[in-house]
Protein backbone atom coordinates (compact mmCIF):
# COMPACT_ATOMS: atom_id res chain seq x y z
CA UNK A 1 0.00 0.00 0.00
CA UNK A 2 3.03 2.34 0.77
CA UNK A 3 4.60 1.60 -2.47
CA UNK A 4 1.46 2.34 -3.94
CA UNK A 5 1.41 5.74 -2.76
CA UNK A 6 4.12 7.07 -3.41
CA UNK A 7 4.13 5.64 -6.84
CA UNK A 8 1.65 7.56 -7.64
CA UNK A 9 2.46 10.53 -6.23
CA UNK A 10 5.99 10.96 -7.36
CA UNK A 11 4.98 11.29 -10.78
CA UNK A 12 1.57 13.39 -10.12
CA UNK A 13 3.66 15.66 -8.19
CA UNK A 14 6.36 16.28 -10.77
CA UNK A 15 3.91 16.47 -13.67
CA UNK A 16 1.54 18.92 -11.41
CA UNK A 17 4.35 20.98 -10.39
CA UNK A 18 5.95 21.21 -13.67
CA UNK A 19 2.48 22.54 -14.92
CA UNK A 20 1.42 25.07 -12.66
CA UNK A 21 5.75 26.20 -12.76
CA UNK A 22 4.58 27.16 -16.74
CA UNK A 23 1.06 28.37 -15.83
CA UNK A 24 2.82 30.73 -12.90
CA UNK A 25 5.56 31.96 -15.27
CA UNK A 26 3.15 33.60 -17.72
CA UNK A 27 0.75 35.09 -14.66
CA UNK A 28 1.92 35.29 -11.41
CA UNK A 29 5.80 35.46 -11.80
CA UNK A 30 5.58 39.16 -13.84
CA UNK A 31 3.22 40.33 -11.25
CA UNK A 32 6.10 38.96 -8.78
CA UNK A 33 8.85 41.25 -10.55
CA UNK A 34 7.03 44.16 -10.92
CA UNK A 35 6.34 44.16 -7.16
CA UNK A 36 9.95 43.50 -6.61
CA UNK A 37 10.78 47.05 -8.77
CA UNK A 38 8.70 48.95 -6.27
CA UNK A 39 9.74 47.32 -3.05
CA UNK A 40 13.92 47.85 -4.55
CA UNK A 41 13.05 51.58 -4.98
CA UNK A 42 11.61 51.75 -1.63
CA UNK A 43 14.36 50.42 0.59
CA UNK A 44 17.12 52.18 -2.11
CA UNK A 45 14.81 55.49 -0.85
CA UNK A 46 15.12 54.73 2.59
CA UNK A 47 18.84 53.15 2.79
CA UNK A 48 19.79 56.81 0.65
CA UNK A 49 17.75 58.63 3.39
CA UNK A 50 19.39 57.45 5.85
CA UNK A 51 22.94 57.77 4.84
CA UNK A 52 22.58 60.67 3.95
CA UNK A 53 21.18 62.05 7.46
CA UNK A 54 23.65 59.66 9.49
CA UNK A 55 26.97 59.01 7.28
CA UNK A 56 26.83 60.96 4.17
CA UNK A 57 26.56 59.01 0.28
CA UNK A 58 29.84 56.98 1.45
CA UNK A 59 27.38 54.34 2.89
CA UNK A 60 25.46 54.11 -0.06
CA UNK A 61 27.87 51.91 -1.53
CA UNK A 62 27.58 49.26 1.20
CA UNK A 63 23.42 49.02 0.82
CA UNK A 64 23.56 45.67 -0.66
CA UNK A 65 26.44 43.91 1.22
CA UNK A 66 24.25 42.26 4.04
CA UNK A 67 21.53 40.67 1.18
CA UNK A 68 21.36 36.97 1.38
CA UNK A 69 21.59 34.67 -1.39
CA UNK A 70 18.81 34.15 -3.82
CA UNK A 71 18.61 32.95 -7.86
CA UNK A 72 19.02 34.79 -10.60
CA UNK A 73 16.02 35.83 -12.60
CA UNK A 74 15.61 34.02 -15.44
CA UNK A 75 16.37 30.45 -15.96
CA UNK A 76 17.69 30.06 -12.62
CA UNK A 77 14.97 31.13 -10.97
CA UNK A 78 12.62 29.52 -13.00
CA UNK A 79 14.35 26.25 -12.26
CA UNK A 80 14.39 26.55 -8.34
CA UNK A 81 10.51 26.99 -8.77
CA UNK A 82 9.82 24.31 -10.51
CA UNK A 83 11.76 22.06 -7.98
CA UNK A 84 10.40 24.07 -5.28
CA UNK A 85 6.70 23.47 -6.52
CA UNK A 86 7.43 20.05 -7.59
CA UNK A 87 8.70 19.12 -4.05
CA UNK A 88 5.61 20.71 -2.46
CA UNK A 89 3.48 19.02 -4.88
CA UNK A 90 4.94 15.29 -4.49
CA UNK A 91 3.86 16.08 -0.49
CA UNK A 92 0.54 17.26 -1.25
CA UNK A 93 0.07 14.32 -3.64
CA UNK A 94 1.24 11.60 -0.90
CA UNK A 95 -1.77 13.39 1.61
CA UNK A 96 -3.65 12.50 -1.18
CA UNK A 97 -2.83 8.89 -1.38
CA UNK A 98 -2.88 8.71 1.93
CA UNK A 99 -6.34 9.28 1.93
CA UNK A 100 -7.23 7.56 -0.94
CA UNK A 101 -5.75 4.71 1.02
CA UNK A 102 -8.31 5.27 3.98
CA UNK A 103 -11.30 6.10 2.52
CA UNK A 104 -10.63 3.30 -0.22
CA UNK A 105 -12.21 5.18 -3.22
CA UNK A 106 -9.68 6.62 -6.12
CA UNK A 107 -10.23 7.43 -9.98
CA UNK A 108 -9.35 10.63 -11.54
CA UNK A 109 -12.94 12.00 -11.20
CA UNK A 110 -12.61 11.50 -7.41
CA UNK A 111 -9.37 12.88 -7.46
CA UNK A 112 -11.10 16.17 -8.86
CA UNK A 113 -13.05 16.47 -5.95
CA UNK A 114 -10.04 15.53 -3.34
CA UNK A 115 -8.36 17.84 -5.40
CA UNK A 116 -10.96 20.97 -4.73
CA UNK A 117 -10.75 20.22 -0.93
CA UNK A 118 -7.40 20.34 -0.75
CA UNK A 119 -7.61 24.29 -2.72
CA UNK A 120 -10.37 25.05 -0.18
CA UNK A 121 -8.21 24.03 2.89
CA UNK A 122 -4.98 24.92 1.84
CA UNK A 123 -5.09 27.59 -0.30
CA UNK A 124 -8.61 29.46 -0.25
CA UNK A 125 -9.32 29.16 3.52
CA UNK A 126 -5.99 30.53 4.85
CA UNK A 127 -6.49 33.47 2.29
CA UNK A 128 -9.36 34.84 3.39
CA UNK A 129 -7.47 35.74 6.79
CA UNK A 130 -4.00 36.18 5.02
CA UNK A 131 -4.37 36.93 1.58
CA UNK A 132 -1.22 36.32 -0.69
CA UNK A 133 1.22 39.07 -0.37
CA UNK A 134 3.48 40.72 -2.72
CA UNK A 135 7.08 41.60 -1.88
CA UNK A 136 6.92 45.17 0.24
CA UNK A 137 4.43 43.99 1.73
CA UNK A 138 4.00 44.75 5.54
CA UNK A 139 3.07 41.67 7.66
CA UNK A 140 3.40 40.31 11.15
CA UNK A 141 5.61 38.10 12.46
CA UNK A 142 6.18 35.17 10.29
CA UNK A 143 5.62 32.62 13.32
CA UNK A 144 2.14 33.92 14.05
CA UNK A 145 1.21 33.97 10.78
CA UNK A 146 2.68 30.30 10.22
CA UNK A 147 0.63 29.10 13.20
CA UNK A 148 -2.43 30.57 12.27
CA UNK A 149 -2.09 28.98 8.47
CA UNK A 150 -0.96 25.74 9.77
CA UNK A 151 -4.55 25.82 12.09
CA UNK A 152 -6.72 27.55 9.86
CA UNK A 153 -5.39 23.99 6.97
CA UNK A 154 -5.81 21.58 9.75
CA UNK A 155 -9.45 23.57 10.71
CA UNK A 156 -10.75 23.18 7.62
CA UNK A 157 -9.28 19.85 6.55
CA UNK A 158 -11.07 18.48 9.72
CA UNK A 159 -14.31 20.77 9.30
CA UNK A 160 -14.60 19.57 5.13
CA UNK A 161 -13.69 16.15 6.18
CA UNK A 162 -16.72 16.13 8.89
CA UNK A 163 -19.50 17.71 6.36
CA UNK A 164 -18.74 14.89 3.48
CA UNK A 165 -17.98 11.62 5.43
CA UNK A 166 -19.65 12.00 9.10
CA UNK A 167 -22.95 10.16 9.23
CA UNK A 168 -24.24 12.11 12.07
CA UNK A 169 -26.21 15.29 11.67
CA UNK A 170 -24.23 16.50 14.96
CA UNK A 171 -21.21 15.88 13.47
CA UNK A 172 -21.43 17.58 10.60
CA UNK A 173 -22.43 20.73 12.81
CA UNK A 174 -19.53 20.13 14.59
CA UNK A 175 -17.33 19.94 11.19
CA UNK A 176 -18.90 23.63 9.93
CA UNK A 177 -18.65 24.87 13.20
CA UNK A 178 -14.71 23.94 13.20
CA UNK A 179 -14.30 25.98 9.57
CA UNK A 180 -15.10 28.72 10.78
CA UNK A 181 -13.44 29.20 14.00
CA UNK A 182 -10.18 30.25 13.08
CA UNK A 183 -11.49 33.17 11.31
CA UNK A 184 -13.85 33.91 14.28
CA UNK A 185 -10.52 33.94 16.29
CA UNK A 186 -8.93 35.80 13.53
CA UNK A 187 -5.90 35.85 11.38
CA UNK A 188 -2.37 38.29 12.92
CA UNK A 189 -1.69 41.52 11.46
CA UNK A 190 0.54 44.16 11.59
CA UNK A 191 -0.38 47.59 13.53
CA UNK A 192 -0.23 49.28 10.75
CA UNK A 193 -1.13 48.61 6.64
CA UNK A 194 1.57 49.85 4.14
CA UNK A 195 3.17 48.79 1.26
CA UNK A 196 5.15 49.88 -1.68
CA UNK A 197 3.14 48.25 -3.96
CA UNK A 198 0.05 49.93 -5.64
CA UNK A 199 -3.74 47.68 -4.24
CA UNK A 200 -4.47 47.10 -7.90
CA UNK A 201 -1.34 45.31 -8.29
CA UNK A 202 -1.60 43.14 -5.29
CA UNK A 203 -5.77 42.36 -5.58
CA UNK A 204 -4.75 41.13 -9.70
CA UNK A 205 -1.70 39.39 -7.65
CA UNK A 206 -4.24 37.28 -4.96
CA UNK A 207 -6.60 36.48 -7.49
CA UNK A 208 -4.24 35.31 -10.10
CA UNK A 209 -2.51 33.16 -6.94
CA UNK A 210 -5.88 32.10 -5.98
CA UNK A 211 -6.84 30.80 -9.71
CA UNK A 212 -3.32 28.96 -10.27
CA UNK A 213 -3.28 27.40 -7.15
CA UNK A 214 -6.87 26.19 -7.86
CA UNK A 215 -5.48 24.75 -11.36
CA UNK A 216 -3.18 23.41 -9.61
CA UNK A 217 -5.12 21.03 -6.53
CA UNK A 218 -7.11 20.34 -9.76
CA UNK A 219 -4.81 18.77 -11.49
CA UNK A 220 -2.80 17.33 -8.67
CA UNK A 221 -6.16 15.80 -7.68
CA UNK A 222 -6.94 14.21 -10.93
CA UNK A 223 -3.37 12.92 -11.54
CA UNK A 224 -2.59 11.21 -8.42
CA UNK A 225 -6.27 9.73 -8.52
CA UNK A 226 -5.51 8.30 -11.98
CA UNK A 227 -2.19 7.19 -11.03
CA UNK A 228 -3.04 5.70 -7.85
CA UNK A 229 -6.09 3.64 -9.82
CA UNK A 230 -3.89 2.45 -12.06
CA UNK A 231 -1.46 0.92 -9.92
CA UNK A 232 -2.77 -2.60 -8.37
Amino acid sequence: MFQRIVFSAVPAGVAAGLLITLIQYFTVIPIILEAETYESSALAADHTGSADTAHGHEAVTHIHDHDGWSPDDGIERTLYTALSNSLAAIGFALLLGAGFAIFNHADWRGGLLWGLGGFAAFQLAPAVGLPPELPGTAAAQLEFRQVWWVATAVATLGGLGALVFARHAALRLLGAILIIVPHIVGAPHPASHSSSVPPELAAEFATRTLLVGCVFWVALGGLTGLAYSKLK
